[in-house]
């Protein structure tokens, strides 16, 4: 099938959903013809399970007028093109890189069909279809498209993609192979639906954030301000389930039956917010977020626990991350150790102001709660342990905290474009003999641990009203594709 030239953005997403729910469906339909009746598709059936191509051409005549915009806009004059997988539900994303593509540098669009097939997994919802008969993985394999690691990458993110000469340049950091590989992982690690994620993340590593979270979002639905309450295995509460036993039916979901559970409180306008408990580590830290980036979030924060360093914190003292000491390790072939990872200025200062409005300190009394400082992150949870080896670079950094997540997760962020900030609640001294006692601990979370989420949902909201401003240019490489 021929690429056809497309007059507006909106008219080029159609036939990005044409095309893809006819290889879908295509796909779909031979793989339910050989459960019945073991026929295999042919050649010619296998061209039409192809992922749709999206191709924008950029010829200027003129000079486009500056722009501070951070995404959508060309490094050189060229063709770019990218694979794309469910176009409807990236509908508003496609249009709103789109758009200034068009408006502002004149280029020119077109829509096809590639040469990248779609994995039949990725062509089925649950995977009990695969249960249907005595029909194996392996002999579906044999006729149709599997997942191929060796075309899943991070190569365009991690800036070692090769151009080669004569071919389009990426339109975007994730092709469609690449997207649909994340999203059956969100699935898989979060117990929900990948469609049920919102744009602005938080990530945290302890339970009782989910607790909180769950019993804030009940109370925005019955007030109104929110639609639903998404949780693990299929749950979902809207206005209409709202009762006194509510919050018990979810906290009754089987989280415990994944690796990090997701919950999703969805609000009109699609400006919801997701929370992940990730746990502990910044194994769980990359993984998540490698995951999520495909959607394209506007943020993600963590809010969670570290160990305060100074003596002056007190326990339930909160800590504002403007640096990382990453000793995680996880990331540094990718981004290696000595590669800054800045802080980013709107994502800081709506930190401090929520953290000022939902206490209701300021000045100085804010700042003697509020500490801004490096943070360190480590891999090993016994750091401690090596205290002789740590001390001397925890004094070299000037850290005032350290945990198991944030450093990874910033790295992350700056890894793979999406704003990114911590706010962590102090919750132990250990080089002070403060360390977490059971008594001590649960008092610690019954008042802490609400004022804390408090303060990061807040923070998101002063952080929807900076609108494109928050995707900073900071972000952003020299070569970058034109697609945030």
């Amino acid at each position: 099938m021929s690429f056809e030239t497309a007059a507006t953005p909106e008219a080029a997403v159609d036939r990005l959903e044409r095309l893809y729910d006819a290889a879908r469906s295509a796909l779909r339909s031979d793989l339910q013809r050989f459960f019945e009746t073991g026929e295999a598709p042919t050649a010619d059936d296998r061209e039409r399970y192809r992922y749709p191509m999206l191709r924008v051409t950029y010829e200027p005549s003129k000079l486009p007028e500056a722009t501070r915009r951070g995404y959508a806009k060309f490094a050189v004059p060229g063709i770019y093109s990218t694979t794309v997988t469910q176009p409807a539900e990236f509908r508003a994303y496609l249009l709103d890189q789109l758009k200034p593509l068009v408006a502002e540098y004149g280029a020119m669009i077109e829509t096809g069909v590639s040469t990248q097939e779609i994995p039949y997994p990725y062509a089925l919802e649950g995977g009990d279809e695969l249960g249907r008969g005595k029909i194996t993985a392996a002999e579906l394999a044999r006729h149709f498209p599997t997942p191929l690691l060796a075309l899943v990458g991070d190569e365009i993110a991690d800036g070692t993609y090769e151009l080669i000469e004569g071919e389009p340049r990426p339109l975007s950091l994730f092709d469609a192979v690449r997207v649909d590989y994340s999203l059956r992982r969100l699935v898989h690690y979060t117990g929900t639906d990948w469609r049920a994620v919102q744009p602005w993340v938080l990530l945290t590593n302890y339970h009782r954030y989910v607790d909180q979270f769950v019993r804030l979002g009940l109370a925005e639905i019955e007030a109104g301000t929110a639609e639903a309450l998404v949780a693990p295995g299929g749950i979902r509460i809207d206005k209409d389930g709202i009762d006194v036993s509510a919050a018990e039916r979810v906290m009754s979901a089987p989280w415990h039956r994944f690796q990090m559970p997701a919950y999703h409180l969805i609000r009109k306008g699609g400006e919801g917010v997701t929370l992940v408990n990730i746990g502990v580590g910044p194994s769980n830290a990359k993984n998540i977020t490698d995951h999520l980036a495909v959607l394209r979030p506007n943020c993600w924060l963590m809010v969670g626990h570290c160990g305060g360093l100074r003596q002056t914190q007190i326990i339930g003292d909160y800590v504002l991350a403007h640096a990382y000491l990453r000793q995680d390790r996880i990331l540094d072939d990718l981004v290696p150790p000595d590669i800054p990872i800045p802080a980013l200025a709107e994502v800081q200062v709506a930190l401090q102001q929520a953290a000022a409005d939902i206490t209701g300190e300021k000045g100085d009394r804010l700042k003697q709660r509020l500490r801004t400082g490096t943070v360190v992150t480590q891999d090993d949870r016994n750091w401690e342990l090596q205290w002789t080896k740590e001390r001397r670079r925890i004094n070299l950094s000037r850290a005032i905290a350290v945990d198991m997540e944030s450093g990874t997760i910033a790295a992350q962020g700056y890894r793979l474009r999406v704003p990114y900030g911590t706010l962590l609640c102090v919750s132990d001294k250990p080089l002070h003999g403060e360390i977490k006692l059971p008594g001590a601990a649960n008092a610690f979370y019954e008042r802490a641990v609400g004022e804390h989420l408090r303060i990061g949902l807040d923070a998101l909201e002063k952080l929807k009203e900076a609108g494109s401003a928050i995707h900073s240019r900071k972000l952003r490489s020299f070569d970058e594709p034109p697609f945030r």
